[in-house]
């Protein structure tokens, strides 16, 4: 097997992944924070070590750091916890739907109206696009850092430095950038960091952050929390304020292991590995005359390990099915992200996604390249 499909979930996981999802199950699956026994007092130091290690990671304070079960509900908590009614908010052009569906229902509940700008390879004019669609009552900018489609990225610092200008809050939806580019929420000013905990942070499914910076936030969920149990009052204070109920604290260590794998081999280098790949396959497929690519060559700094492309004049899913037959794994559609593909013009049968992985291997990219010589 060709595993190409690291955008929807990472494959396969880092050894010490597996070891310690075994071990969660095995030795701390009590609920922590909820027993003075010692199982229950261990879980919740584990726990406390995975958020601190998390915190660190981003640039962030332990307390701060949100668990959740995926990137969706950290977006859906954090803007719907944004906002009030009146306000307005900007997305980008990239957006998966875990931010436009989101959007949407707002716009179509009466809450709030939004506009989208416009992803553009010169980060001024992406800069200028937000500037001329911002209104006195924008209170959000929400906005991918790569692209799942089609791995470009977006000049989230920039961004950032325009929305503290303007006193407009931050959400960066880092599902496909966290554990591969080099993110730190202070510096980059950015006041809400979303992601997924299953693809590049390399955990198990059902685990996301949301990391907070200092910036004011309402719950979505109330409910038991181990804290302050006699008043019906859910709590304020950091996390338990955005944690009710009982934590997957298996999944929660499962990431806490795939931390410790990035940090073992530094962002810096799985950023360079995926790239270089990308690199490799996308001058191959240019080879290719039956083959469409969509996107300028893989840069640094520019885009992620995620190429999209078709062949011929065949369904992206057509496409997609006969790479299966050859034990290829990719992704054909529209990714869940129909304002990407408006973006790029591609709405008329999606796209083939290649994503790379940390384990990927330049073996594996040659084989690829020589399967779509038979195809």
């Amino acid at each position: 097997m060709i595993y190409f499909d690291n955008s929807a979930t990472s494959y396969p996981k880092p050894l010490g992944v597996y070891i310690k999802s075994v071990e969660g199950n095995l030795r701390y699956s009590f609920n922590s924070g909820r027993g003075g026994y010692e199982g229950s007092i261990k879980s919740g130091e584990k726990i406390f070590e995975v958020r601190q290690k998390s915190a660190d990671l981003f640039g962030a304070k332990s307390e701060n750091v949100i668990f959740t079960k995926n990137c969706t509900e950290a977006l859906n908590v954090a803007i719907k916890g944004s906002v009030k009614k009146g306000d307005h908010i900007l997305i980008s052009s990239l957006e998966h739907n875990s931010v436009a569906r989101v959007a949407e229902y707002l716009s179509a509940c009466g809450e709030v109206d939004y506009d989208v700008f416009n992803f553009n390879y010169d980060c001024d004019k992406v800069i200028a696009d937000i500037n001329k669609k911002a209104k006195p009552n924008t209170r959000l900018v929400v906005c991918t850092h790569a692209s799942n489609v089609f791995g470009v990225t977006m000049p989230i610092n920039k961004i950032g430095e325009y929305c503290k200008s303007k006193g407009i809050t931050f959400i960066v939806d880092a599902a496909q950038t966290a554990g591969v580019i080099d993110i730190d929420v202070v510096r980059d000013n950015i006041d809400i960091l979303c992601t997924a905990g299953h693809k590049g942070l390399m955990g198990n499914m059902g685990t996301g952050l949301m990391v907070l910076n200092n910036t004011k936030l309402k719950p979505l969920l109330q409910g038991g929390t181990g804290s302050s149990s006699l008043s019906l009052k859910h709590p304020s204070e950091l996390p338990e304020s955005f944690e009710a109920g009982t934590l997957n604290n298996t999944g929660i260590l499962s990431l806490g292991a795939g931390i410790d794998f990035i940090n073992s081999c530094s962002v810096c280098n799985i950023y360079n590995h995926e790239l270089t790949l990308a690199e490799f396959l996308y001058n191959e497929l240019k080879k290719n005359e039956n083959v469409q690519l969509y996107t300028p060559k893989p840069q640094k700094d520019k885009t992620v390990g995620i190429i999209s492309f078709n062949y011929s004049d065949w369904s992206s899913e057509k496409t997609a099915s006969l790479l299966a037959e050859y034990g290829v794994c990719t992704r054909a559609g529209y990714h869940c992200s129909p304002l990407a593909h408006r973006h790029f013009g591609t709405v008329d049968r999606g796209t083939v996604r290649l994503s790379l992985g940390a384990f990927n291997k330049i073996e594996q990219c040659e084989k690829f390249i020589d399967i779509m010589q038979k195809i």
